[in-house]
């Protein structure tokens, strides 16, 4: 199945943003680096953009669809994560994007210079497809967030959660690594020695680290879960020095959430994405609203709280004004996914409506909190949630998928700055 897309985004599609007038000049933005900008005030307003360009952005930026669910239902819709080809032969030049469908999951590839998308892979197995993650090997590494596996691998019928598949780029060849865990997936980090860093999307799950036997290859190695070690006088934070506990390397294969639960992991709610950047991983807490910063620098991890609702973004409410009606106070809720830019800036997706897209500062002061978080941007199409959002090699350019849209036809899209605007 092949068709082309909307847009080229190599080619037509950042023509036709670029040749936009650039913005007045912003003298010292609030937030610094490529993707400079000075905060949006409040979230959106349902409603108050067209549906084809549904986000609210600060001044000097585009936003443009360049695929949409539409162009093909039969493997296009439910578009998740987004992924670039980062090394090797055109590096750069192919968007890889999971869809989040509960049976027949898919990868789909689409070519940036030409704008055409082509399905690269699709099995009757695969459920809701999820993360995914370019290997410093050059292959995908794309998984299942399933919490009970209703249609099971058939090479690996006694996994009982989701699974991470390593996949061919080109050929669409798949395997199951079930040794990496069988968890609710969803975000998937590598470090620079090639150790693999996954969570399970659960109300008490846990976030793994997989050192496998030999690098790159994932068919065997041990998985291990986080636990918080120190004697804080808060507790109920699970911040502070920690561990990672091996697994029994059998039960992971089989359910790895249960094998974490065995041995005292720490568990969170509902972690989702994560990020690596010089050393550090970032995971989203969804129903923490908050971000956790692990400084895998030294002998144990470190745990802070890195951006948490009521520390340094406010907390979103509903308050009643002097009328008797509701206002509802914008604030950071139901962190989803992350991205990290050429400056260090952490972006952060709600789950949420409306759906923000938040952005916190990197630590100078290292205290392993954020120094500040802006609101970036926000979706105001309220049924729909942003997801995927990702930097390739093109500092000034974010990639990032409108998935449940109100109007029936989830969108890939790109969010640029003017290339003219300092």
């Amino acid at each position: 199945m092949t068709r082309e897309s909307r847009f080229a985004v190599g080619g037509a599609l950042t023509a036709a943003l670029l040749l936009a007038t650039a913005a007045p000049a912003v003298a010292r933005p609030a937030v610094a680096g490529p993707f400079a900008f000075d905060p949006l005030d409040t979230s959106a307003t349902c409603g108050a953009e067209p549906m084809n360009a549904p986000f609210e952005l600060p001044s000097g930026y585009r936003q443009a669809v360049f695929e949409t669910e539409a162009s093909d239902a039969d493997f296009d819709d439910l578009p998740d994560m987004n992924q670039l080809n980062e090394t090797g032969r055109q590096a750069g030049r192919y968007l890889f994007r999971t869809h989040e469908v509960s049976r027949n999951g898919s990868i789909s590839r689409t070519d940036l210079r030409t704008g055409e998308t082509t399905l690269l892979a699709q099995r009757a197995d695969w459920e809701r497809f999820d993360g995914l993650k370019w290997t410093p090997w050059r292959t995908l590494l794309a998984a299942e967030e399933v919490i009970t596996a209703s249609i099971r691998d058939p090479q690996f019928p006694a996994a009982e959660s989701g699974l991470l598949y390593e996949v061919d780029p080109w050929t669409g060849e798949a395997v199951a690594r079930p040794a990496v865990g069988s968890v609710s997936h969803e975000g998937i980090g590598i470090d620079p020695r090639g150790d693999i860093y996954v969570i399970d999307e659960f109300a008490h799950g846990a976030i793994f680290r997989f050192v496998p036997d030999r690098r790159g290859d994932l068919s065997s190695g041990q998985l291990y879960a986080l636990k918080i070690t120190n004697d804080a006088a808060a507790p109920e934070d699970k911040t502070g020095t920690a561990t990672w506990i091996p697994l029994d390397r059998q039960q992971v294969q089989i359910n790895a959430r249960t094998a974490a639960l065995a041995a005292g992991a720490t568990t969170y709610g509902r972690p989702e994405d994560v990020e690596i950047f010089r050393n550090v991983l970032y995971v989203a807490v969804t129903s923490e609203d908050r971000v956790l910063a692990i400084d895998l620098k030294g002998p144990s991890p470190f745990v802070t709280e890195y951006v948490g609702a009521g520390l340094n973004v406010p907390v979103e409410v509903d308050d009643e004004n002097v009328n008797g009606e509701t206002d509802e106070v914008t604030g950071f809720n139901g962190p989803d996914n992350l991205a990290v830019d050429k400056a260090g800036n952490l972006y952060v997706a709600e789950d949420n409506s409306p759906g923000d897209i938040w952005v916190a500062t990197p630590d100078r002061d290292r205290d392993g909190t954020a120094d500040e978080v802006h609101l970036f941007a926000s979706l105001t199409d309220c049924e729909a949630e942003p997801t995927g959002i990702y930097f390739g090699k093109d500092p000034f350019t974010l990639y990032v998928n409108v998935q449940h849209a109100g109007d029936g036809n989830d969108k890939a899209m790109v969010i640029q700055r003017d290339r003219g605007r300092r």
